[in-house]
């Protein structure tokens, strides 16, 4: 799979969740009132724009993993969605905002086969969260609504969620917050390789297991952004969670070859563009062990649902 192909295809989360964000700009506080000291979390170093930039635009879109499951004729499974009935018992900043990513990721995977019937409860669980981690500036309950029940235009959707989760990023950042942008990231990361990996038990597909196995890479970005946050029990725990799950994924092996460059436009302007194809080698005995430590962790994590 080239490179360059799922660098440009963000996280559909980011677009239900910031959709139209910009409208927003607000300082800290605003009608939402003083952020209280127990969602505050600078890390031990500030984590640079790029960086977050980087993990946003190269992790496997749910709804791209989506299609991709449905394009195989693997039926839906409301079996593989996280529970929203005990949304309220999630009390704390950091299990609000994961699993706010969590329910991003599965809203996702609704829309993708059209289940607009289970969506509002996706909706309303996602709402709850985000108002209670005070980003509910960034959240139009009728733009959510109106995107989440339609899966047209999806390229259109997913250039305007990179800006948005951008914008979002640098407010939380701004106000000392970006723990809480981090965590949703690692929300909607897990639980897209979860989907991906409940569907691979079953199904085999040199596709759906290549992509699996690029999420090494990605994995190994978001224990790096989310060691910076250590000295929170928390994240320490969720950073020792994800070396185990970086163990079973050590064994794969990524390369890359060289293609044609291309010539594109971009605001403007003639830039080339280095196209690459990603070679993943990964054994039927490793993918076995992913999928059991996903399905472990991915469970333990939202267990407090």
């Amino acid at each position: 799979m080239s490179a360059i192909m799922y660098k440009k295809i963000p996280y559909i989360l980011l677009v239900i969740l910031f959709a139209f964000s910009c409208k927003s700009g607000q300082e800290s506080g605003g009608e939402f009132g003083e952020v209280p000291d127990s969602v505050l979390s600078e890390g031990l170093l500030e984590i640079n724009e790029d960086v977050m930039q980087d993990i946003v635009q190269n992790i496997s879109s749910p709804v791209e993993m989506a299609a991709l499951l449905k394009s195989l004729g693997v039926p839906f499974s409301s079996e593989y969605l996280a529970p929203t009935d005990k949304v309220d018992n999630l009390t704390t900043s950091f299990k609000q905002a994961f699993n706010l990513g969590v329910y991003g990721a599965d809203l996702g995977y609704l829309n993708m086969y059209n289940k607009t019937n289970a969506v509002l409860d996706y909706i309303q669980a996602i709402k709850v969260l985000s108002d209670a981690i005070r980003v509910g500036q960034f959240f139009d309950f009728n733009t959510l609504k109106r995107l989440a029940t339609n899966n047209t235009n999806l390229d259109s959707l997913m250039y305007i969620s990179v800006h948005s989760f951008n914008q979002m990023d640098k407010y939380l950042r701004s106000n000392k917050r970006s723990n809480l942008s981090t965590l949703i990231l690692t929300g909607v990361w897990i639980e897209g390789l979860y989907l991906a990996t409940q569907v691979a038990k079953e199904e085999d597909n040199a596709d759906l297991k290549e992509r699996i196995g690029e999420q090494k890479l990605i994995l190994e970005k978001l224990i790096i952004v989310l060691e910076n946050f250590s000295r929170d029990t928390n994240f320490a725990n969720l950073v020792a969670d994800f070396k185990d799950l970086q163990e079973t994924f050590e064994p794969v092996e990524i390369s890359y070859v060289k293609g044609e460059p291309e010539a594109i436009e971009e605001d403007g302007m003639l830039i080339i563009v280095q196209n690459e194809k990603s070679v993943v080698d990964i054994s039927d005995d490793t993918l076995t062990e992913i999928i059991d430590k996903t399905e472990e962790l991915r469970n333990k994590l939202i267990s407090a649902i």
